[in-house]
Order: structure tokens, then sequence, then C-alpha cells
């Protein structure tokens, strides 16, 4: 059942008002009514019609006034509004237009005509209402694959490609104002072993769970990142090296003591990290060298430990 159209006649002469409804009605259209341009806006706000003939001269405010009202409104500015007057002149036609009317009909009108402008401002609205619903559900789909592009699969934090993106902006704004800055890089000990053992199923789901954990310990303005594997890397923009080893030991401490679903043995990660300012430590290839450096530093001094290290470390290294 199609459902019929609402239409709100502004008309402050009842006689006039009982001939258009009738037209109006008789063309299937569902009429609601008002007198004066204060009871319109009254109506539009609770009634919400699909399109107002507004006729121009109403007792308090007249038809200008109320299409600018409507028209400023985010509620309501997209319901076509046809202005009705017994004036002819072009700048009277012009003034109504200029405030935002959709169409403009002079009195007497015919009953064709009027039928016509109807059909014709709803058949735009239509196709602009159809035309935003596309461009939402277009912006909705963008906004998607965009996020699956930045956005690593399993864990759902933020890819290499992101964190490379992520590492350059905030590195290099670091550098220009100098402010402290630590990259750390976590690895998971012995995660072949837990593949091995128990099956790359509960391999995933150690990642999951390590992923969940991590920005548990950090704040919004940082960003975790799966690096590749059983890596994950961490910025702190605004943050010193000093209480990176903080942030990173609370991370260390979180993940040494949560039970790991299917996991028959503790799950513990390796942690190493560097910063700025570090005169050595120049460029991004250098920080990722350093952060390597003190993460596989923190393997080879037993695991399950954050360990530090500065440009001096990797100084001969290339």
């Amino acid at each position: 059942m199609t459902t019929k159209a609402r239409v709100l006649l502004v008309e402050d002469d009842p006689l006039q008002a009982d001939v258009t409804k009738e037209i109006l009605q008789n063309n299937g259209y569902d009429v609601l009514w008002a007198q004066d341009g204060v009871s319109a806006i009254k109506t539009v706000k609770t009634e919400r019609p699909d399109i107002v003939l507004l006729d121009v001269i109403l007792p308090g405010l007249d038809g200008y006034e109320v299409c600018r009202w409507l028209k400023m409104e985010e509620s309501t500015k997209g319901i076509p509004v046809i202005m009705l007057t017994v004036k002819k002149e072009l700048s009277d036609k012009i003034s109504g237009l200029q405030i935002g009317a959709d169409d403009y009909l002079p009195k007497p009108y015919n009953e064709l005509e009027l039928n016509a402008r109807i059909y014709a401002s709803l058949r735009t609205k239509a196709l602009q209402d159809e035309l935003r619903m596309k461009n939402r559900q277009l912006e909705e789909l963008l906004g998607k694959v965009e996020h699956m592009a930045i956005t690593d699969a399993l864990t759902g934090l933020y890819n290499r490609r992101r964190f490379h993106d992520v590492l350059t902006k905030e590195f290099e704004r670091a550098r220009r104002y100098a402010t402290p800055f630590s990259l750390v890089m976590l690895d998971v000990d012995h995660f072949k072993k837990v593949n091995d053992t128990y099956g790359h199923h509960v391999g995933d789901v150690v990642l999951k769970e390590v992923a969940n954990i991590i920005p548990q310990s950090i704040r919004e303005v940082d960003t975790a990142a799966r690096y590749g594997g059983e890596e994950f890397m961490i910025i702190l923009p605004n943050t010193e090296k000093e209480r990176a080893v903080h942030v990173a030991e609370r991370m260390r401490e979180s993940i040494a003591v949560n039970t790991f679903q299917g996991v028959g043995c503790p799950v513990t990660v390796s942690i190493g990290l560097c910063g700025l300012p570090d005169d050595i430590l120049d460029n991004e290839d250098r920080l990722l060298l350093c952060a390597d450096f003190a993460m596989y530093r923190a393997k080879q001094n037993g695991r399950n430990r954050v360990e530090s290290a500065d440009g001096q470390d990797i100084k001969n290294l290339k």
C-alpha cells in the first residue's frame, strides 16, 4: 500500500484554504492546514510534512520569515517549500527563491499547474533523499575499506603499514619541536613452541589476547600495531624513555600473569625500547634498529624482561 504524501498548506484565508485542500485531497494528498506562521512552524516540527505550500502574506510571521526558519533548521531544510502569493512582481519571486524556497506559484493558480509543481518538488526531494542515502552508504563503505586497509585482520590493532605512517608523523614532530618520543618493540617469547605444541589456532588466540592487553597499558594518543608475526610496536609521543620503561613493564607484567586460553604454560614477552632525544637516532631506520637491538638484548638476558637502548648501542651496526 502506497503512503500518501503529506502536504502542509499554510493559508490564512479559510475559503481559499478549503478550495486548495479539496484540490489536494482529490489528487491523493494527505493535507494539513495552518493559518499563521507560528502554527506552520509548530506543525512542521511535530508532523514532518513532505512538502509545504506557503502563503507569503500571513498574520504574525510572514511566509518569507517562515521559509527562512525552515531552511535554516537542519531537521527541516530538506522539506520542499512552494511559495503562494497574489503578487506577481519578479522581485517578490526572487526574494522567495533567495531565502531557500524551492518554487513559486502566483495566485490564482490552475489545479493542473499546482499538482504539477507539487509532483516536481516531491520528485526532486525523493531524488535528493536517495542521493543522500547513497552518499551515506558510500561513506560507510569507504570507512570500512579504510579501516581494513590500516588494521591487522587477526588482532584488530593497526597493521605495519599504518604503523609506519604514524611513526613518520610522530618522529618528525618530535624532532621539529624537540619533544620526547619513545618507541617500544614487543615480541612473544617462544611463540614457535606455542604453535608447535598447541597448534596455530591457539597461537592466534595468544596473539589476540596480547593485542587486547597492550591497549590497557597505554593512552589514547599512543599507537599500538602488530608489526608482523609475534612482534608488536607501540609509539609513545611526548614520553621520556624512563616513563616508557614503566609503561613497558606494566605491559610485560600484565601479559606474564594472564591466563591464556588453551595454553598450558605461562606466556611471556621480551620488550625493547628507545627514544628521543638522541642525536644518533636521526632517522626512522636507526630508531627501529635501536628498538630491535633492545628487544634482542631482552631475549639474550633471559626473556620476560624490558631493556632499553640508545644510539651509542647501534652506532657501529650496519
